[in-house]
């Protein structure tokens, strides 16, 4: 996105879906966990009476959500969902009802428009579904579907999620941040 809105307008968009995040996330009443990619910052915009903060651990993406659900799963809980930072179109009740499918369904899924998914929720952990993934690339969400051929799976809306500027070029909220773009 950088390449197109500029490194500033990036910053700028990533710290307004993670305000975003923190809105839908913060009265959910479920233990929240935020996963760092390099380093825990403890005065940020997450919580620490709302948020536990662990680092990421993993080479790529299906590594680092594999180990997250695994210690997810030691520490006890009995239904995960992982989620990204980068879902304006996501609100809480979307999250609650990932919840609430998790207790007839094996796993729930949230599809994004680019092929991925902006949502996993599950009870146990099949480390299949991380494996043998091209991450970021449109065969995500068919390839993770195979591994699920078996299992009860829910399925929320479509929805996009954002890592281009095409992505928010037609919405109104990051109208602000695309201002010095030329149409």
């Amino acid at each position: 996105m950088a390449a197109k809105v500029g490194d500033t307008a990036a910053l700028d968009i990533y710290k307004f879906l993670l305000r975003h995040t923190v809105s839908i996330t913060q009265d959910l009443q479920v233990e929240k966990w935020v996963l760092y990619s390099e380093n825990i910052w403890e005065d940020d915009i997450w919580s620490n009476l709302g948020y536990k903060k662990k680092l990421q651990v993993g080479e790529d993406l299906g590594e680092r959500m594999s180990h997250a659900f695994a210690e997810g799963f030691r520490a006890g809980f009995e239904n995960i969902i992982v989620i990204g930072s980068d879902m304006f179109h996501l609100d809480q009740s979307d999250l609650e009802k990932a919840f609430i499918q998790l207790q007839s369904n094996d796993y729930v899924v949230g599809p994004a428009e680019d092929g991925g998914y902006y949502l996993l929720g599950m009870k146990s952990l099949q480390t299949a579904l991380f494996e043998n993934k091209a991450w970021g690339t449109d065969t995500v969400l068919s390839d993770t579907l195979k591994d699920l051929r078996s299992k009860t799976v829910y399925f929320l809306d479509e929805r996009n999620d954002v890592d281009h500027y095409e992505d928010i070029k037609d919405i109104e909220a990051f109208e602000p941040f695309l201002k010095h773009i030329e149409p």
